[in-house]
Parts: structure tokens; C-alpha cells; sequence
């Protein structure tokens, strides 16, 4: 099943972001190369620098399994996220 995981960074993330950046793209890389990943970004702010969060949809067996790849997460581990909101995903129209 998808899972979106929609998570809020905290104040002034980027250069917290900078830095465990390259860890948090490798495990989105690796689910795309295990071919789970439907499409992952960070959520910008529209009128200023930086970014206020992250959304991942993914395929996850449980919700409890994408909590646990949440909690892993570089970004997660090193308090850049204040707040992760998972929940199931269905996709009704594509582009």
C-alpha cells in the first residue's frame, strides 16, 4: 500500500538539511531503486528561502513499517523534522 509521510522541519532548517542531506538521498534512492518509491520532495516556502518540510509517498507493507522507515530517516534522527504525519495514500488521477 502508499504511504504519504508529510514531515514539518523545524525553524531555520538549511543548514541542518545541507548537511544530512546526502544520507536522507540515499535512502530515497535506494527505495527508488527498489522501485517503491512514487515521487518525493521538499515542501518550499512560497515567498521566502528554504524549506518547511518534506512530503515521500511511498510502498510500505504496513503503516507500521513506513513509521519505522520514517523514524530511521537521516532528517528524522538528527531534529530536522518537528513533526511527521504518515498515512495511507491512493492515487486517483496522475499528470
Amino acid at each position: 500500500m502508499l504511504y504519504m509521510i508529510l514531515a514539518t522541519d523545524v525553524d531555520d532548517s538549511t543548514a541542518l538539511r545541507q548537511e544530512h542531506r546526502p544520507a536522507h538521498l540515499a535512502r530515497l534512492e535506494q527505495m527508488k531503486a527498489d522501485g517503491r518509491l512514487l515521487l518525493a520532495g521538499p515542501t518550499p516556502y512560497p515567498e521566502q528561502e528554504g524549506v518547511s518540510g518534506s512530503l515521500i509517498v511511498a510502498e510500505f507493507e504496513t503503516l507500521d513499517a513506513a513509521e519505522e522507515w520514517a523514524s530511521q530517516d537521516p532528517f528524522a534522527l538528527n531534529g530536522i523534522y518537528t513533526e511527521v504525519l504518515i498515512k495511507p495514500f491512493r492515487v486517483t488521477l496522475e499528470k
